[in-house]
């Protein structure tokens, strides 16, 4: 199975619970291919059981059109299509809150006998 990151626009989670089955959706949005769809397109992915919690509460804090990195594996479908199974799900916004800052000090440090020195009025 392969694994896929992609970057898409939240639209909602739907969890299902009956007879003792428990299923959570992910509704995402991507770009409309301008034929069959326009505005946004809407892609469904199923989620993974062992996932299901993760995914659920990874969801609930998310704004409508919030974009989200979804990880997820790819699965051999009827007529060897594609199912995509998340497996993870994270804002953005919070993925790039937590890269490493660089630090302004180090930055604006020059090097030392690379500049040439001023010249002297006499």
């Amino acid at each position: 199975m392969a694994r896929s990151i992609m970057e898409v626009a939240f639209l909602s989670a739907e969890k299902v619970e009956f007879d003792n089955v428990k299923l959570v959706k992910l509704f995402v949005g991507d770009e409309p291919d301008g034929k069959r769809d326009l505005g946004i397109s809407i892609l469904s992915m199923n989620v993974s059981e062992e996932a299901l919690d993760e995914v659920w509460a990874a969801c609930e804090g998310l704004d409508v059109l919030e974009p989200i990195r979804v990880t997820t594996e790819i699965e051999r479908g009827s007529k060897n299509t594609g199912k995509f199974i998340v497996l993870h799900v994270e804002p953005v916004k919070a993925a790039t809150a937590q890269a490493p800052k660089p630090n302004p000090a180090q930055q604006s440090a020059k090097p030392a006998g690379t500049q040439p020195e001023p010249a002297k009025a006499n």
